[in-house]
């Protein structure tokens, strides 16, 4: 018998990690407490390294047939004036891709199919996580025991996992900013695959798929666990003057679609991202504010290091600090530069702040830009083969 692993989580990070684990030979179960799969999400953008990794997973080209370039676009005011253009061509011969939309759903589906049926346990809660040996994680779910060589704690922001391996840690932090997101119920005209729009403390994106409709996200500076009774009507309200196509994407959607929900971060960086034979993955080691989108990205080069770690140390545990050698710095990184961003783009308020900061994007070079994107699109997976 092989190696077995634990994944906790089926989302993203944790069904990259188990399609990772199996390709080195380990045998995987993916425990999701979820009981039913509604794939609740929007879009998501996924950069060259997010890409890059889906590719040593066997799924880069099923996923890039599903997504669509975004080859223009880029961050306007909300008059409608250009900050800075994205030439998707540009960043195609930089990084040998464009960034990718592709509506989460979509993403999730195609993961799951590339696991064999029964990897993963619906309903399923880890209730409890711990290593009873050297060599041995127990994980209880409900009447259900798994002993397994390795466990993945892919449980997300707010980690149970994380929370039993690091109580003293602070955990998840309000980041000061609210997001309300949909997909179009319909296609929408647009003249760009890809946009931003800053105004004062708030934001306005679309990402253009495939099918002709579009997600859109709205998000603002507000206090915690503030919520609307008819969040579309609130949103045509605050964003009724904002240029097109925005109000034509509220216009295209359905009342019911729209999700709401507080940005969180792991402000305090985690001092490992691994407990003995318990490894933290994607949003339980480093969830980060959206303001770059790498968090996705950020995930499955957790899950591809992983794998390839495993595969290449001689034991469990030195491939273990492999994974944390290689995987905290790059990703709390990320995350610093991803806190940042917001802080410089949809944050900011005061107008002298936001006039400052409009004038600086205008002025900057295009390979400027580049450059800077280039520091987190530019990761070379290692190879699983």
């Amino acid at each position: 018998m092989g190696n077995t692993a634990v994944v906790v989580g089926g989302g993203i990070g944790g069904l990259a990690a188990a399609i990772g684990l199996r390709r080195v030979g380990w045998q995987v179960t993916v425990v999701e407490r979820a009981p039913v799969l509604d794939d609740a999400g929007a879009g998501i953008s996924l950069a060259a390294n997010g890409l890059r990794a889906l590719d040593e997973l066997g799924v880069g080209e099923a996923v890039r047939a599903a997504s669509r370039g975004q080859y223009s676009g880029g961050t306007r005011t909300p008059e409608g004036g250009w900050l800075a253009r994205m030439d998707g061509a540009v960043l195609e011969k930089a990084v040998g891709t464009p960034i990718m939309g592709i509506p989460r759903a979509t993403l999730h589906r195609l993961l799951r199919e590339s696991l064999p049926a029964g990897t993963l346990l619906v309903g399923a809660e880890a209730g409890s996580v711990r290593q009873i040996s050297p060599k041995t994680v127990r994980v209880g779910c409900g009447d259900t025991v798994l002993d397994a060589d390795l466990v993945v704690a892919a449980d997300g922001i707010g980690s149970k996992v994380r929370d039993r391996l690091f109580p003293v840690h602070p955990g998840p932090v309000y980041s000061g900013s609210t997001v309300l997101r949909a997909i179009t119920g319909q296609p929408v005209e647009l003249r760009t695959d890809f946009e931003l729009t800053w105004g004062h403390g708030a934001e306005f994106g679309h990402i253009a798929f495939n099918d002709g409709r579009a997600e859109w996200h709205a998000v603002l500076n507000l206090p915690a666990g503030t919520r609307f009774e008819d969040p579309l009507a609130e949103l045509s309200r605050r964003f009724r003057t904002w240029h097109d196509p925005i109000p034509a994407l509220l216009d295209a959607t359905r009342p019911g679609d729209v999700l709401h929900h507080d940005v969180n971060e792991l402000r305090a960086p985690l001092p490992s991202y691994t407990v003995g034979r318990i490894a933290l993955l994607g949003d339980a080691a480093h969830a980060m504010t959206p303001n770059l989108g790498q968090g996705a990205c950020q995930a499955l080069e957790d899950a591809v290091a992983l794998a390839a770690a495993l595969a290449a140390e001689p034991t469990v545990e030195a491939a273990l600090a492999r994974y944390d050698a290689e995987r905290r710095p790059r990703s709390q990184a990320v995350a610093r530069a991803a806190r940042q961003a917001g802080r410089m783009g949809q944050q900011l308020s005061h107008p002298l702040a936001v006039a400052l900061r409009n004038t600086a994007m205008r002025l900057t070079p295009s390979r400027a830009a580049v450059r800077m994107i280039l520091r987190h699109h530019g990761w070379v997976p290692p190879s699983l083969r």
